[in-house]
């Protein structure tokens, strides 16, 4: 179906449904994104209320005018920017920011959708409880932009994806029903699970508004530690040994290479460095304990037993909060470092946990065949995730490089591909990795998210261009 731009006078029906604060300048926040691949376009609106809401998608779809949700502008991969074809809504939910509810005894919350993550955060710990999501743009990431593309983020090995720690949702579809599915029910095996089509599709299929969220008891006892690791190999096997200690006490457990050290010391010096030498490998492992297990006592544990077996050769425990969070800061901040770098080609991917080490190997060689580059490979090995950075030599820009990115993700993700990986691991697919999804994608798959696609947004008018090809 042909769409159509949002014009001054669509967008003048509007405001009979709508406070004068819904309307909104299109600031060049809403047209960017992060790394400045795209401008987009568009009209934005924000919304008091989930009629609020409602009553732009239903405006949208009597019309054919195409809807993009905006969160918090932190999405790497084109998500929430429309580049070229008709003039869309912005729809932001930044003004929707409450928290309905909390249950401590239940460990529920109910939130809207445009609610900061960090304000969530806070939220949970005001009532004795713990929301774990977390990631490093947490002070400006809005809850529906993390459920629409299933963030990730650190805790991922023991508390899951944004999707695992989510009940319920409120969601207007795209003809403007609601649906009131915001349910704090852990059983519910009513039908088709709705919750989870809408998780992860990236507004293609609706706007979220609201949602049920999983929290947890507060650890009574947090530990952090850095040690130094002979490689890849190595982390995985004191991951192994790590959870053989403290089962699912292990929050988090971060792989990180020297390069990150030396992108952190030409661009952000103010960072104070851990290590009076950079190792080549090293391993940030952060636990939280229950009453009576003291953190310190089982990293030490933890240290001597991989010493002796040989997986670690130096480390440091955090002996303070403001220690752990300098270990924390090192690696919130190397996606900073690396942004001020400028990549040639980034990549987010996972593979099976066991193939991590031969992928790193492999991965150097398969870039060496295209050029001279640095790698910068760091990420959440608990759950497989690595965060595959491509960057010019020093004295050169990734400007020079320009010819060779299409040939290094290419590689890249023709070998994540063959080795049983995924070429989105938790940023979503976006606009950037649409022709990905195409080439890596499983044709049954695919023909069943178009099928979907057709029935619930059989005009076509949620964020058209991402995700799937139009």
């Amino acid at each position: 179906m042909t769409l159509n731009s949002a014009t001054p006078a669509f967008i003048d029906t509007l405001r009979a449904g709508l406070s004068d604060a819904s309307f909104r300048e299109a600031e060049p926040r809403y047209l960017e994104e992060p790394r400045g691949r795209w401008q987009g376009q568009g009209v934005v609106l924000a919304p008091d209320d989930v009629d609020g809401v409602a009553h732009v998608v239903r405006a949208c779809a009597e019309a054919g005018v195409p809807v993009v949700p905006y969160g918090g502008g932190t999405g790497l991969v084109g998500g929430q920017i429309a580049p070229d074809g008709p003039v869309p809504v912005i729809l932001s939910l930044e003004r929707m920011r409450a928290v309905r509810g909390i249950w401590p005894e239940e460990n529920v919350m109910v939130v809207e959708a445009g609610a900061i993550l960090q304000d969530i955060h806070d939220a949970a710990e005001a009532a004795g409880r713990l929301f774990p999501l977390s990631i490093a743009a947490k002070g400006s990431a809005r809850l529906g932009g993390l459920l629409g593309t299933n963030a990730g983020g650190v805790n991922v090995l023991r508390y899951g994806n944004a999707r695992d720690l989510c009940l319920g949702l409120e969601a207007v579809l795209p003809d403007g029903r609601i649906w009131h599915g915001l349910k704090r029910l852990r059983k519910d095996n009513t039908g088709y699970d709705l919750r989870n089509l809408l998780i992860g599709s990236e507004g293609t299929l609706g706007v979220i508004t609201a949602a049920a969220l999983k929290l947890y008891p507060r650890a009574h006892g947090e530990g952090t530690a850095l040690m130094v690791v002979e490689g890849p190999r190595a982390a995985l096997d004191l991951l192994a040994l790590a959870r053989d200690h403290l089962g699912e006490g292990v929050s988090a457990f971060e792989i990180m290479h020297r390069q990150g050290l030396e992108f952190l010391a030409e661009t952000l010096p103010e960072i104070r460095q851990p290590f009076d030498e950079m190792p080549e490998w090293f391993v940030l492992i952060d636990v939280g304990l229950a009453r009576g297990l003291d953190p310190a006592a089982a990293l030490e544990a933890l240290f001597a037993e991989a010493f002796e077996a040989g997986l670690v050769s130096d480390g440091m425990i955090a002996q303070s909060e403001a220690q752990r969070h300098a270990f924390w800061e090192v690696r919130e901040q190397i996606p900073e470092a690396n942004r001020r770098i400028g990549s040639v080609s980034s990549h987010d991917i996972s593979l099976p946990m066991s193939e991590v080490p031969a992928f790193i190997t492999r991965g150097a060689g398969v870039i060496a065949g295209i050029g001279e580059f640095r790698i910068n490979c760091f990420g959440h090995l608990g759950d497989g995730n690595l965060h595959y950075n491509v960057f010019p030599m020093p004295g050169r820009a990734r400007a020079d490089h320009v010819a060779e990115r299409d040939a290094i993700k290419r590689a890249v993700h023709d070998l994540v591909h063959e080795m049983g990986g995924s070429v989105s691991a938790e940023h979503g697919i976006g606009r950037l990795k649409v022709e990905d999804l195409e080439r890596y994608g499983d044709p049954v798959k695919l023909d069943a998210m178009r099928s979907i696609k057709a029935a619930l947004d059989p005009q076509g008018i949620m964020n058209p261009g991402a995700v799937l090809a139009r």
